[in-house]
């Protein structure tokens, strides 16, 4: 039993991760030209994205509503929402690298990984690159924290 409590959380995961990328090729948001035309708002825009998004930020939030009170998610695993609700210097400037970077190429993390499974050298690329600076924001965190 003990052995089956470990799996079924990843299993879970992998099943989400699944679903979700599935929903990313199936919207087109893997295509980073389709993300780049709904950005253009004086060029050819494409409202495709906005589309996705109103569909997906009902279901989120649901989701996010139902769990607030809860300690423990429905396979027994401890919930992790931050608790920190502060704007400060990180978070915005986090915010406006992950804006510029998604602004310049077209991808962010989800789309550029889902796209992985269709080939093509800029995803690779990409996730390469996203790997490399998640590593080295770790090794900057750890030698002058926060």
């Amino acid at each position: 039993m003990e052995d089956r409590q470990q799996w079924v959380p990843l299993v879970t995961a992998l099943i989400a991760g699944l679903l979700f990328g599935a929903g990313l090729v199936l919207s087109g948001m893997i295509n980073p030209g389709k993300v780049l035309a709904f950005l253009d708002i004086t060029g050819v825009w494409d409202p495709s994205l906005a589309f996705v998004m109103l569909g997906a930020i009902p279901v989120a939030a649901v989701g996010f509503y139902i769990m607030r009170a809860k300690e423990r998610s429905v396979l027994r695993q401890e919930m992790q929402i931050p608790k920190n609700r502060q704007l400060d210097t990180r978070l915005i400037g986090g915010a406006a690298l992950f804006g510029i970077g998604w602004g310049l190429v077209g991808y962010c993390p989800g789309p550029a990984v889902a796209s992985l499974g269709v080939g093509g050298i800029s995803s690779a690329i990409f996730v390469i690159a996203m790997v490399a600076g998640m590593w080295l924001y770790q090794l900057f965190e750890l030698r002058y924290g926060h």
